[in-house]
């Protein structure tokens, strides 16, 4: 009788932890916890650690890290608030110059202000050291992103490119890593083939202990799967796995709400849970979707029977330019295309 006693209260126990925390996380969020400050128009900067912040509302989170060597920016917004963002930017960098801007992926709000970010900086190579224009980039920061970044970017639509030169990446990289350190902090730039697109990196801050995902992640929403731009649900799914491996979680003093950063492409920064629950999200959808498709059922019938049901609420939408029909369809023609399975 003792022991079942025991046992039934460390049962009780474990569950009022267990509610506890889920409602402690339901209620306040990491972004929640951490130093911002209202720059007005509609952009918010964050401090997330003593030297990394993150600007939002300027297109796509911008992440930025500034030490001694300088700084290194993580996308650059869109276009429309280019000028202001290097404003922004020259207020946190004070005297150090922008060395790198790092693109997590092709689309237009994280390389529309490429150009303008880049120029606002200086290049850690001499340009009058006989390394030519190229490598130095004219003087300005350098700009890195995975090869298919460049590769579309300098696509021609019509009789020129689809970007100009000047906002094009002047280092590439096709390897699984790119490498640097920078302000003592080893950065590592890791290339996400076939995620969302056949272009996108993850990017982790060693030191700092923070991972910036791109569009890997959009906590607004289902991911957006571009398989015309070489982007499959299985690529995306081993991407979060990777973000999840990455990241570290408040264990064991969860009370503290500490551990790794994860900055997303857009929505609330998140923690390693936050990121596991994406993926599950996700990981439960295409499952639903490759059970049905290997039932025989069309790509109607799988629409009918609502693989995103119980998550449609938070990450769907019927409006817009991704809707929830829309990633439905990527998932199952993204199966259907025969993409090895990757968990």
């Amino acid at each position: 009788m003792i022991i079942r006693a025991t046992r039934n209260i460390s049962a009780l126990l474990c569950a009022l932890a267990a509610t506890y925390v889920l409602g402690h996380r339901a209620t306040i969020t990491l972004a929640q916890q951490l130093d911002s400050q209202v720059l007005g128009d509609g952009i918010e900067l964050f401090q997330v650690r003593p030297n990394f912040y993150v600007l939002t509302g300027a297109g796509a989170h911008v992440s930025v890290q500034v030490g001694r060597d300088g700084a290194v920016v993580v996308d650059a917004g869109d276009a429309a608030h280019a000028d202001r963002l290097v404003t922004e930017l020259k207020k946190l960098t004070a005297t150090r110059p922008i060395r790198y801007v790092i693109n997590t992926s092709v689309d237009p709000d994280h390389i529309g202000g490429n150009e303008q970010v880049s120029k606002a900086g200086r290049s850690l190579l001499n340009a009058g050291a006989g390394l030519g224009s190229g490598m130095t980039n004219d003087g300005a920061a350098a700009i890195l992103a995975a090869e298919g970044v460049l590769l579309r970017m300098s696509a021609p639509t019509g009789a020129t490119a689809a970007y100009a030169t000047s906002a094009w990446p002047t280092e590439t990289f096709a390897q699984p890593r790119k490498y640097m350190y920078l302000n003592d902090e080893g950065i590592e730039v890791l290339h996400q083939p076939a995620a969302r697109t056949d272009g996108d990196s993850i990017v982790f801050f060693r030191r700092s202990d923070v991972v910036v995902t791109g569009d890997i992640i959009d906590f607004r929403r289902f991911p957006v799967i571009d398989i015309a731009r070489g982007g499959s649900i299985n690529g995306e799914i081993a991407a979060l796995n990777r973000i999840v491996d990455l990241a570290i979680p408040s264990v064991p003093i969860i009370s503290r709400e500490a551990g790794t950063v994860v900055v997303p492409g857009h929505g609330r920064l998140l923690d390693q849970t936050d990121v596991a629950e994406y993926r599950d999200v996700v990981t439960i959808v295409r499952d639903r979707v490759e059970s049905l498709r290997m039932q025989g059922k069309s790509l109607a019938d799988v629409k009918a029977a609502n693989p995103t049901e119980g998550f449609r609420a938070r990450y769907g939408s019927d409006t817009g330019a991704w809707t929830t029909d829309m990633f439905v369809e990527a998932v199952f023609r993204s199966l259907a295309a025969g993409a090895p399975q990757r968990r």
